[in-house]
């Protein structure tokens, strides 16, 4: 197998970023940024094990070397893998990353192993060798889930923003990540495919009722008013309650480009530009944050058949 061209980053695209894998199975990214100590990477989430990783970043052209941090969105075992806290403590071959790792998540960590000696915790705010990042602690299960907004240096209004198993749809998640210039979001369900699924009902529950999950309208909602520049990502897509085509269908006809990620095939590097022209306004706070279970149902089957 070829190595895909390693990114070429300049003023104008200071980032790339490369989806190794998304979906219950496992969720990694790698990103990639021009900084003063050269271009520097950090991977977004590790649900996957150490060694496939390191697999598909040598892929990539990219040595585990140039991973200074390991930013979890949050500690479901898809998004970050056990075997790491092992490597992480040992400090394993040229494996020097800083785990980061978001305050409210601290006890669980501690839960799995004892944390290892390159651990930080954040907040809201988080600086990185050419980046800005911005946290914004969103609904999830218990504990919550972190979205992300980096803002680069070196290129005006070169942006992501990064936001997965997100529940529900807030004023917050919006406004954090608006005007980005790529946005990798959540599409993970087709609400008919989900309902006529054999699941338990307590798993539909939990996914559809606003801790879980963005359903593929949602998603197409969400990044209307979040109004990316460039691109938008659509991640963590279920295999049994979704389709690419499903999920890529509610983003037809508008003015970004769409990558959709799959499970066991890596995306190629996403160029992370500039974004030209005026920031676009706010959109108008929502009326609701949550739908109920069932909520979907008539706007949802048209789009999903």
């Amino acid at each position: 197998m070829p190595t895909p061209a390693f990114p070429t980053l300049t003023d104008a695209t200071p980032a790339a970023l490369c989806v190794l894998a998304s979906g219950s199975s496992g969720n990694c990214s790698v990103l990639l940024r021009r900084s003063e100590r050269g271009v520097r990477g950090t991977l977004i989430d590790a649900g996957l094990s150490p060694r496939r990783t390191r697999r598909l970043l040598a892929q990539r052209g990219t040595p585990l070397r140039s991973i200074d941090e390991i930013l979890l969105t949050h500690l479901d075992s898809d998004h970050f893998h056990a075997g790491w806290m092992r490597e992480l403590d040992r400090g394993v071959g040229d494996l020097r990353a800083t785990l980061l790792v978001h305050e409210r998540h601290a006890k669980r960590l501690a839960s799995i192993a004892t944390p290892p000696q390159r651990t930080e915790y954040f907040d809201d705010t988080i600086h990185i060798s050419g980046a800005r990042v911005d946290a914004a602690l969103l609904s999830h299960d218990q504990l919550g889930v972190a979205a992300f907004r980096f803002d680069f240096d070196g290129g005006e209004n070169a942006s992501l923003g990064f936001a997965t198993d997100v529940g529900r749809p807030t004023d917050e998640l919006v406004t954090r990540l608006h005007g980005v210039s790529t946005l990798a979001i959540e599409s993970n369900y087709c609400p008919v495919l989900q309902r006529e699924s054999p699941r338990p009902g307590f798993l539909k529950a939990r996914i559809m009722g606003g801790s879980g999950h963005l359903s593929n309208e949602q998603c197409a909602r969400t990044v209307k008013r979040i109004v990316p520049r460039e691109r938008v990502v659509l991640l963590h897509l279920s295999r049994q309650c979704n389709t690419p085509e499903r999920a890529s269908a509610a983003h037809l006809g508008e003015h970004y480009e769409t990558t959709v990620t799959d499970q066991h095939r890596s995306t190629g590097w996403i160029p992370i530009s500039a974004a030209l022209g005026a920031a676009p306004p706010l959109p108008a706070p929502l009326m609701l944050e949550t739908l109920p279970l069932f909520g979907e149902r008539q706007r949802s089957d048209r789009s999903c058949r």
